[in-house]
């Protein structure tokens, strides 16, 4: 399996100087490589360009721009280019499956924020100084940088990546690990209902609370991005403007994934099967389409525009598919089962084997259950929760025959 390790960077000032120029260059070729694509389309030939013809062209690049092009990974730069490739092929996709497109844009220096190496040894070099205490990895053009390696990589890295977040530099590997020991069997299995309310509810009654990081940096989010608006453009001040908004998102987000990663620990640690509901978060998040008026010509009648993306605010803000990506990945390193399934009327079915009746009436409020063929009462997220065990459990035992 492979499994990618984050570590922060400790680059002396030349060090994280070599290591902007490297982005700016790279950025430099995938802009260059992006216009050469639509100057060649928009031709009366309708020329296409492919990867394979652009990595053909980095040797003359590189000759005929030592200082800049030359100085950096060949691989690297082949990388750069997939990457372009990759965006082609996705917008290609789009436009045969009838989404929205969403052409190749062009980026901007601070709007490319990572160099791929594919190769650990090929213009990088992971823990190049294995004969010192202190973990480096050595970049072409860059040399031997600090890293702060707080955990031990396991298997055989694989690629190597730099990325830059705000001030702070990190590296990105990825390893390849033999399977790891399944942990002990505890003979427990769950269902989960993802909320706003609470984070999440588990079919056993348990509830944990939605942590809500986003709206706790609001107000400050909302002073820092009002000071950037008062501020003149290619300024210093605007500078340290920006790097104060970044900074407060990028703590919410590191926020967001820490509560998720301990709440699938837990959850993998104590249950042997997970049963979750199979959220289409693009979906649900989508604004209401608007409703003309038809006794106002141009006018428009209300749709909840405002309510919506409130809700839709607050779906983002718990992090729903973060939390079940993790989930999953925990689950697949501690040989557990996780299984999604069909969240339609989770939370109007009664719970109850004798009876199931199916309502909307049975859910009166957003945290009441009340059945009005049995009369059973719960909470309807731990009944959602109960629901999608048994639906799991369904569905696991039709997999296994």
């Amino acid at each position: 399996m492979i499994r990618a390790y984050k570590f922060l960077m400790r680059p002396t000032v030349g060090q994280a100087q070599a290591l902007s120029e490297m982005l700016r260059d790279h950025c430099s070729l995938y802009n260059g490589a992006l216009q050469e694509r639509r100057d060649a389309y928009r031709h009366v030939s309708k020329t296409s360009i492919t990867y394979g013809m652009q990595s053909a062209q980095l040797k003359e690049i590189r000759a005929f721009d030592p200082e800049r092009q030359g100085r950096w990974s060949f691989s690297s730069q082949q990388a750069t280019l997939r990457r372009l490739d990759k965006a082609f092929a996705g917008f290609f996709r789009r436009v045969k499956s009838g989404d929205k497109p969403g052409y190749p844009r062009f980026r901007g220096v601070n709007w490319f924020g990572a160099v791929d190496f594919p190769k650990d040894g090929d213009g990088c070099r992971w823990d190049s100084t294995p004969h010192d205490r202190v973990t480096r990895v050595r970049f072409q053009g860059v040399g031997h940088v600090k890293v702060n390696r707080h955990r031990p990589v396991v298997g055989k890295v694989k690629t190597v990546s730099v990325k830059r977040e705000g001030k702070r530099w990190y590296v990105v590997l990825t390893a390849e690990q033999a399977e790891p020991e399944p942990l002990p069997v505890t003979g427990s299995v769950v269902g989960i209902d993802m909320g706003i309310a609470n984070f999440l509810a588990d079919s056993n009654g348990g509830f944990v609370p939605n942590p809500r990081h986003g709206r706790r940096a609001a107000a400050k989010l909302e002073a820092a991005q009002q000071a950037l608006s008062r501020c003149k453009r290619r300024s210093n001040r605007r500078r340290k403007a920006v790097r104060k908004v970044a900074d407060l998102h990028r703590r919410v987000r590191r926020q967001r994934l820490d509560h998720a990663h301990k709440t699938a620990l837990d959850l993998v640690r104590q249950h042997d099967f997970i049963a979750h509901e199979d959220l289409r978060i693009r979906n649900m998040v989508k604004a209401p389409a608007p409703k003309p008026d038809p006794d106002q010509p141009g006018g428009f009648l209300p749709n909840g525009a405002a309510a919506k993306a409130g809700l839709n605010k607050s779906i983002n803000d718990a992090g729903w598919g973060v939390f079940l990506t993790i989930l999953t990945s925990k689950a697949e390193s501690a040989g557990r089962e996780v299984i999604a399934v069909d969240p339609r009327n989770t939370s109007r079915t009664c719970p109850r084997p004798e009876c199931g009746y199916v309502a909307a009436k049975n859910r009166p409020t957003q945290d009441t259950f009340h059945c009005v063929a049995c009369g059973h009462t719960a909470h309807a997220d731990t009944v959602g929760a109960t629901n999608v065990l048994r639906a799991g459990l369904v569905r696991r035992n039709a997999r296994q025959g």
